[in-house]
């Protein structure tokens, strides 16, 4: 591995300490929380579609969601690792068969629907979601105390 591949390792576990980044594919329907600057004002703006395609490697990867707003519709291309993104929501998975899933624009109503994947990679049995939240929960828990101590280190030191 080069530099340049070890900056960008660096770089991508930076950022994906701060925020949960969820395994999602095409087909896969998300919500996109996005911090929206109007003057003065930031708010966040959900955008919920279906991704219809993933490009790029590494730290340049990018995903492109599309949604129907007022019966037109919409896509709209956000880069994986960017600042301007809050969050980013699975809220459910999409069975396809293709990467780029392009032929969705020139379709319309019922032959657009993606069908719902119940089995296969990435979906989780009961057991494992409840030992998923248990260890999200330690790991919060250890962040807090590691913040605690650093926070009582500098009131020591200052």
């Amino acid at each position: 591995m080069n530099e340049i591949d070890k900056f960008e390792q660096e770089q991508i576990a930076k950022l994906t300490a701060e925020k949960e980044i969820p395994e999602f594919s095409p087909g896969d329907t998300v919500r996109v929380n996005v911090r929206v600057i109007e003057g003065a004002r930031e708010r966040i703006q959900a955008y919920e579609g279906v991704c219809i395609a993933r490009s790029g490697g590494g730290l340049n990867q990018s995903f492109t969601v599309r949604k129907i707003s007022y019966g037109e519709g919409v896509e709209r291309v956000f880069p994986l690792f960017s600042p301007r993104i809050e969050s980013i929501v699975l809220v459910r998975r999409g069975d396809v068969r293709r990467a780029k899933l392009y032929y969705l624009r020139s379709r319309r109503g019922k032959s657009a629907r993606i069908s719902e994947r119940t089995t296969g990679h990435g979906i989780e049995t009961k057991d494992s979601k409840v030992e998923n939240v248990k260890s999200k929960t330690a790991a919060k828990a250890k962040k807090a105390e590691e913040k605690a101590a650093k926070a009582k280190k500098v009131a020591a030191a200052g």
